[in-house]
């Protein structure tokens, strides 16, 4: 089933509009890898569309903040100002779709977690060490990542190796027989200086993983974001893509 690969959402409703308008009729079924909200204005229109998709989610550090399972206090000051505002916009509905989220799920020949296998809340995953440590956490052959906020796709080979395979918006790239990391980037807010919208589009019969960009109306985010009162950073950080 060709599958839709979000991650990093962070309640930025224009851009997931954008993503979802870009990748229609190309999917089968969707997986969110966490942060779904904070740091944007819209978490409600958010969960309401992940919803819609019927996605296989999990929980990410701002979802598990924002409804209490971990202290705010370990977040930077903007990001614990934006948690703060989240926790208080969200419904009870909405908490309770959001404790119910797993902070790992195995699907085909995917792990998902929102950090890393090792530590699904805090730990980031590239290429060196860690990258390797983590294989013996998860049992797959691949596993698919967010929380960085940048595209990339790492694999390990049998000697232990990690290496970033590189690639280019629209290409599809084989996933190849070595085990794997993924990370389909941000939708909400691109840390790669790239600001459009980050996503994939994964082929499990093929074994193959296209990367997106999208552009999107990022006035309008940093708009949302000024009118709710959240902290100016916030806003400019989504015209560079930091």
């Amino acid at each position: 089933m060709r599958t839709l690969l979000l991650s990093d959402i962070h309640a930025n409703y224009p851009a997931l509009k954008a993503v979802l308008a870009d990748a229609d009729g190309e999917f089968e079924r969707a997986w969110v890898l966490g942060d779904t909200v904070g740091y944007g204005a819209d978490p409600s229109d958010c969960i309401a569309a992940v919803r819609d998709l019927d996605a296989t989610v999990i929980s990410g550090n701002h979802e598990l903040a924002a409804i209490g399972r971990i202290s705010a206090e370990d977040f930077n000051p903007v990001a614990r100002e934006a948690i703060e505002w989240t926790a208080n916009a969200l419904d009870d509905d909405e908490r309770e779709y959001l404790q119910s989220l797993p902070p790992k799920q195995v699907v085909d020949r995917f792990t998902l977690v929102h950090g890393s296998p090792r530590d699904p809340v805090w730990e980031y995953l590239g290429t060196g060490p860690a990258a390797v440590e983590n294989l013996e956490h998860f049992q797959t052959q691949a596993c698919a990542v967010g929380h960085s906020h940048v595209p990339f796709l790492v694999r390990v080979t049998a000697d232990g190796v990690a290496g970033q395979v590189k690639h280019s918006p629209g290409q599809r790239i084989s996933l190849g027989d070595d085990r794997l990391y993924l990370n389909p980037g941000s939708v909400g807010q691109p840390r790669d200086r790239d600001p459009r919208a980050s996503y994939a589009l994964l082929d499990p019969d093929a074994w193959e993983v296209e990367f997106r960009r999208v552009e999107y109306d990022l006035a309008l985010a940093q708009t949302r974001i000024r009118e709710a009162g959240l902290p100016e950073f916030l806003a400019e950080r989504l015209s560079i893509g930091v």
